[in-house]
C-alpha cells in the first residue's frame, strides 16, 4: 500500500510539473528562439542571429525607451507607495474616526478595471475635455489648462491612483502585525517622537516597505493600459507599447518584439529576485512574540481631524471623482461638463447600445467564460501544487514551486509575446481562439493562486489527511473530501482575486484575441480608440457591475459549502 501511494505522489509530482513547465516554461523557451531567429513567424530556412538585439539596442530610440520605463517605473511606485502607505497608517496606527470607512474606501480602485481607471482620469484631467481643468479654468479664469494627463506626470498619477490599494493592503498588514513595545521603551527613555520613528519605526518597517516598492516597480514596468491610451498619444513610449506597435505595424516585426520583449523580462526579473531575496530575510525583524500583543494606537489629539479629511480628499481624488465621471458619461448622449441642459438630455441609450452592439455578447460571454474558468483551474492547479510543496516529502518539490512563480516576472505584454511565438510555431491549432487566452491567464495567475493554496495548506494539520490514508481513502478522495473543503476559505478568496485580475485582463489578450475571442477589455480599448466615449463609460460600469456580482456571488457560494462541509 505504501509503495503503492509512493507511485501515486511520484505520479503526481511529474503530472504537475510536465504541465507547469508546459505553461511557464515552454513561452519563455520560444521567446528566447523567436528574439534570434532572423525570419518571421512560419517562414523556413531562418538563421539563428542577434540581428534583432543589434537593432534594438543600437537605436538611439531605445535609451530614451530605457529612460522612460525606468522613470515611470519610479515614479509610480514612489507616489503609490505613498499614497498607500499614509493611509495604511491612519487606518492601523491612529485614533482617525471613521478609519473603518477607509479600508473600504481605499479598496475600491482595484475592482475598477485599469482601462477604465486610465479613461476616467483623461476624461478628468486631459487638456481640453478634461472636466478638473474646465472647472479650474472656470473657477480660476485661466485660459490655459493647469493640468495635463497627456505628460509623464499624468501618466505615473493615473498608474499610481490605479496601484495604491495594493501598497495599502500591504502596508495594513505590516503596521498591524509590528509589535509596539520597542517604540514605547524608546518614549519611556525620553527620546522624541520623530527620532524613535527615525531609528525604531522605519528600520523595522524596512523590509515591508521595500518589498512594496519593488512591487509596485515591477507593476509600473509591465503596465500597458496607462501608457498605451495616454503615453501614445503624448509620444512616450515605454517597452510595453513599444512592444505593441512593432507587433501592430504593417509588417509586424516579431524578432524586434521579442528583443524588447527579453530586455522587459530581464528588468522584472531582477527585481522579482530582489524582492525574493529581501523577503526571505524578514524573519529578522519579527517582533510579534505573544497573544497579548496589540498594535499601539497613536492619539493624534485635534490632528486626527485633520488627518480624517485629508484621507477623504483623496478618496475623493482616487474613487469618487474617476467613479462620478465613468458613471456621469455612460448617462449623456454626448461628452460634456455637468449642466443642467446636459441633465435634462440624461438617457438610457448608452447602455442599449452596448447591449445591442454586434460582438456585445460574445464579450461578455467570452470574459466570464475566462474568468471563472482560469480561476477555477489556477486554483485547483495550485492547491495540488500546495500540497506537494507543503505537505509531501518528494524530491523535486522546490523545483516545481519555483517554476509555479516563474509567470509572476512574466509581463503581460511579455507574455503575449512568447504565446504568439509558441502557437504558430507548434502544430497546435488554438491561436486566436479563447484557448489560447485561457492558457495565457492561467500562465500569468498561478503566482498568485499559490500564495493563497499554499497558506491555506500550511493550516492544515498532517492528521487528517493520514487518518483519511489510514481508513483505506485513496490520495484522490482524500483531496477532494478531506483537504479541499478545508481549504475552501483560501480557496475562494484566491478564486475571487483571480476572476477580478482575469475579467479586467488587457495587456496579454491584445496580442492573442480574434474577432471571434474578443473580451471586455479589448471591446472597451476597440471603443475608446474609435472615439465613442460615452459608449465606453457605459461598458465600464457594466464591468465593475460584472465584477462586484461575481465575487459576492463566490463569497456566498464558498460560505455555503463551508457549511455544508
Amino acid at each position: 500500500m505504501a509503495g503503492r501511494f509512493f507511485n501515486s505522489e511520484t505520479l503526481i509530482l511529474f503530472g504537475c510539473s510536465l504541465l507547469v513547465f508546459y505553461l511557464a516554461g515552454v513561452p519563455l523557451i520560444m521567446l528566447l528562439y523567436g528574439s534570434i531567429r532572423s525570419a518571421p513567424i512560419g517562414e523556413p530556412g531562418a538563421t539563428y542571429t542577434i540581428q534583432n538585439y543589434v537593432k534594438a539596442y543600437f537605436d538611439r530610440e531605445f535609451y530614451l525607451l530605457f529612460w522612460n520605463s525606468i522613470k515611470y517605473a519610479i515614479g509610480t511606485c514612489l507616489v503609490s507607495f505613498l499614497i498607500g502607505t499614509y493611509l495604511a497608517w491612519i487606518s492601523e496606527r491612529t485614533n482617525t474616526p471613521l478609519k473603518k470607512l477607509f479600508v473600504v474606501m481605499a479598496l475600491i480602485p482595484f475592482i475598477i478595471p485599469g482601462i477604465l481607471s486610465t479613461i476616467a482620469w483623461i476624461l478628468l484631467l486631459s487638456p481640453k475635455i478634461g472636466l478638473i481643468n474646465l472647472a479650474v479654468k472656470g473657477l480660476l479664469g485661466l485660459e490655459t489648462a493647469p493640468f495635463n494627463v497627456y505628460s509623464m506626470g499624468g501618466m505615473i498619477w493615473a498608474e499610481a491612483i490605479h496601484l495604491y490599494p495594493l501598497v495599502f493592503l500591504l502596508m495594513s498588514a505590516a503596521f498591524r502585525n509590528m509589535d509596539t513595545s520597542l517604540e514605547e521603551a524608546s518614549l519611556s527613555a525620553g527620546s522624541s517622537t520623530f527620532t524613535t520613528f527615525r531609528r525604531i519605526t522605519l528600520p523595522l518597517m524596512r523590509p515591508a516597505m521595500v518589498s512594496a516598492l519593488l512591487i509596485m516597480f515591477i507593476r509600473g514596468i509591465e503596465a500597458f493600459e496607462v501608457p498605451a491610451l495616454i503615453g501614445v498619444p503624448a509620444r512616450i513610449s515605454v517597452f510595453t507599447t513599444k512592444i505593441f506597435l512593432a507587433i501592430h505595424q504593417f509588417p509586424s516585426d516579431f524578432g524586434l518584439a521579442g528583443s524588447y520583449a527579453v530586455t522587459l523580462l530581464i528588468i522584472s526579473t531582477v527585481g522579482v529576485l530582489i524582492y525574493g531575496r529581501i523577503t526571505r530575510r524578514e524573519e529578522r525583524y519579527a517582533t510579534v512574540t505573544g497573544k497579548g500583543y496589540r498594535p499601539r494606537v497613536i492619539d493624534l489629539g485635534p490632528w486626527k481631524y485633520v488627518t480624517c479629511a485629508s484621507a477623504f480628499f483623496i478618496f475623493f481624488l482616487a474613487v469618487l471623482l474617476p467613479v462620478f465621471v465613468l458613471l456621469w458619461s455612460s448617462f449623456i448622449p454626448y461628452y460634456g461638463v455637468p449642466s443642467r441642459e446636459l441633465m435634462a438630455k440624461m438617457t438610457l441609450a448608452n447602455y442599449k447600445y452596448i447591449l445591442n452592439y454586434p460582438l456585445a455578447l460574445t464579450a461578455f460571454k467570452n470574459s466570464f467564460y475566462l474568468s471563472v474558468g482560469s480561476a477555477t483551474l489556477v486554483m485547483l492547479l495550485t492547491s495540488v501544487i500546495a500540497w506537494i510543496t507543503v505537505k509531501s516529502k518528494l524530491p523535486g518539490r522546490a523545483f516545481l514551486d519555483n517554476m509555479t512563480f516563474i509567470p509572476i516576472a512574466m509581463p503581460g505584454i511579455v507574455l503575449g509575446v512568447s504565446l504568439i511565438w509558441v502557437y504558430l510555431t507548434l502544430p497546435i491549432p488554438i491561436y486566436g481562439t479563447i484557448w489560447v487566452l485561457l492558457l495565457a491567464y492561467i500562465t500569468k495567475f498561478m503566482p498568485y493562486g499559490i500564495r493563497a493554496a499554499s497558506a491555506s495548506m500550511i493550516q492544515i494539520n498532517k492528521e487528517l489527511e493520514e487518518a483519511s490514508l489510514a481508513s483505506g481513502g485513496t490520495w484522490f478522495q482524500t483531496f477532494r473530501k478531506v483537504l479541499l473543503p478545508l481549504l475552501m476559505p483560501g480557496f475562494v478568496a484566491g478564486w475571487i482575486y483571480v476572476s477580478i485580475i482575469a475579467l479586467r485582463e488587457l495587456s496579454t489578450s491584445i496580442l492573442l484575441y480574434s474577432y471571434n475571442s474578443t473580451v471586455l477589455s479589448i471591446m472597451a480599448f476597440d471603443l475608446w480608440e474609435g472615439g465613442q466615449y460615452t459608449y465606453v463609460c457605459a461598458l465600464g460600469v457594466l464591468m465593475v457591475l460584472l465584477l462586484v456580482t461575481m465575487a459576492f456571488g463566490a463569497r456566498k457560494l464558498g460560505a455555503k459549502i463551508g457549511i455544508a462541509d
